[in-house]
């Protein structure tokens, strides 16, 4: 791979939070020790690490991602189950998409069984806390060594 990779993680609402919001479904780690994680687990890649609480804001940051990152790596929250606008820009992607969650929706309430993210993901990875970031920064890697 002659070009550096560069890996988009983006995360959504409330997760800006972690760390002190339900730590029994969500972990202690912050967001800050999670970005940490995924710059260790990158192997010299570039990892832009973003987070919002505002679904036009992810929806700018996956479009930007089309034209500067070789995969994204998305943890939509509460978005993921309730926007299609999110599910819209996901799909016009041409990059590996990795969809994550810090627990597992489908143990969880009903409304959090159906996300519009899966759809347009070339993979999901949940329930493994912050360490699914690591996963998911790892399986990035592989799809995009697999492109090159």
């Amino acid at each position: 791979m002659a070009e550096t990779p560069v890996i988009h993680v983006l995360n959504g609402p409330n997760l800006n939070l972690l760390g002190v919001r339900e730590p029994d479904i969500y972990g202690r780690d912050t967001l800050a020790d999670i970005e940490k994680r995924c710059i260790a687990a990158a192997n010299g890649a570039t990892i832009v690490f973003r987070q919002t609480n505002h679904e036009g804001v992810l929806v700018d940051w996956i479009q930007e991602a089309r034209e500067s990152a070789h995969a994204l790596i998305i943890n939509p929250a509460a978005y993921g189950h309730t926007s299609v606008a999110l599910h819209d820009a996901l799909k016009t992607l041409s990059i590996p998409l990795i969809e994550l969650h810090l627990s597992n929706p489908a143990a969880r309430e009903a409304f959090r069984h159906h996300s519009y993210v899966s759809s347009a993901a070339t993979g999901v990875i949940a329930g493994f806390g912050a360490a699914g970031y690591e996963l998911a920064v790892q399986a990035a890697l592989t799809k995009i060594r697999e492109r090159a």
